[in-house]
């Protein structure tokens, strides 16, 4: 079965420790990119593309650093034409050798499909929950209450997902970690919403995707390794307060309608709170 073209954008933050390891697994794919364009927000740049001259890389500077889906964005305009699908990823992710091609077959398993997300692997070797629902104020809720007291909550366990069936599943949103997106579909929604500075991107994406008709396929029989947050670890109170106000934005977005206002309100304050707690002993 033929193939269509695709294309590697990366993001990257003082990423130099991964790059090597990032470049060896797209070598060890099935099926080559046509292109690979790496985004670096860092304040200096990490990485150049004479340090891999085998490789279609291209390298583009961002140190003003407006934010993962802005920077997304610019790696995907910057392609050629001819490429279909762009895998949008972490530099902290390994391909294992079949995931492209094991994605790329999948593309047809449903009507529609716009987004396709491999299963992520720990480096302990864990699936990572990476196909979710979308976590409107009922799931949503349950979930940032609950989670940590009792994660077994019937509301954290219909947001995480199920990961016990191999066969590909239509689901609420994928993780940015690896996204294998269809670029016309990309296009046609605008890209990442550049409001996001990092965090909620991805689950925004997935419901502007689900709400323009197409699907967001999870394939766990493409694999993925990450090892997670290599460049936010050292800045975890910055990261945690990102990650409340991305949540901020992305519930003011799903609930927009001004006879919604006291709901944003309450959930901003719940927000502001669940933020001040998680914060109170980070450094």
């Amino acid at each position: 079965m033929s193939l269509p073209a695709y294309a590697v954008v990366a993001v990257g933050y003082d990423s130099q420790s991964e790059w090597n390891g990032f470049f060896e697994s797209i070598r060890t794919s099935s099926v080559s990119p046509v292109s690979i364009v790496v985004v670096d927000n860092s304040p200096e740049l990490s990485l150049r593309a004479k340090q891999w001259p085998t490789l279609p890389l291209t390298v583009i500077h961002e140190p003003a650093n407006r934010g993962y889906g802005s920077a997304a964005n610019r790696g995907i305009q910057s392609l050629p034409s001819g490429i279909e699908w762009v895998a949008v990823c972490n530099p902290d992710t390994r391909f294992l050798p079949e995931t492209v091609e094991t994605l790329l077959e999948h593309r047809d398993s449903f009507d529609s499909t716009g987004v396709l997300g491999p299963g992520i692997l720990t480096p302990s070797g864990d699936i990572y929950p990476s196909a979710r629902a979308i976590p409107g104020v009922r799931i949503g809720v349950g979930h940032a209450l609950m989670s940590k007291i009792w994660p077994t909550n019937p509301w954290t366990a219909k947001y995480l997902g199920s990961y016990d069936s191999t066969e590909p599943q239509s689901v609420g949103w994928l993780s940015g970690a690896f996204l294998l997106i269809n670029r016309s579909v990309c296009e046609s929604l605008g890209g990442f919403d550049e409001g996001f500075f990092m965090f909620f991107e991805d689950v925004d994406l997935g419901r502007r995707v689900k709400q323009a008709g197409f699907r967001n396929v999870y394939v766990p029989s493409a694999q993925v390794t990450h090892s997670g947050a290599h460049s936010t670890a050292a800045h975890e109170k910055k990261m945690l307060l990102a990650h409340h106000r991305s949540a901020e934005i992305f519930l003011a977005k799903l609930y927009p309608h001004p006879y919604q206002r006291p709901l944003r309100a309450l959930l901003r304050v719940g927000l502001s709170v669940r933020a001040r707690i998680q914060t109170r002993n980070v450094a």
